[in-house]
């Protein structure tokens, strides 16, 4: 229940960051080049949360319940 739990928050955090990341390519068009579109996005906290909304979910996916480590379950 808590990897599914864990799954569905890193699902979330990762659409909104990376919903704001797409939504900032706007930017380009007002003059900004990729260099400083790339360091604004780096900045931005809600970006930020799309990656790490997509490290929780490949953790909660590739790592073992705990019972039997020499498996993976998928």
């Amino acid at each position: 229940m808590v990897k599914i739990f864990l799954f569905l928050t890193g699902f979330g955090f990762s659409v909104i960051g990376l919903v704001y990341t797409i939504s900032y390519l706007n930017l380009i068009t007002l003059g900004y080049n990729l260099q400083e579109y790339g360091k604004f996005i780096c900045r931005r906290p809600e970006c930020l949360i799309g990656i790490f909304g997509l490290i929780l979910v490949f953790l909660v996916i590739f790592l073992p319940k705990g019972e039997d480590t020499s498996d993976i379950h998928i």
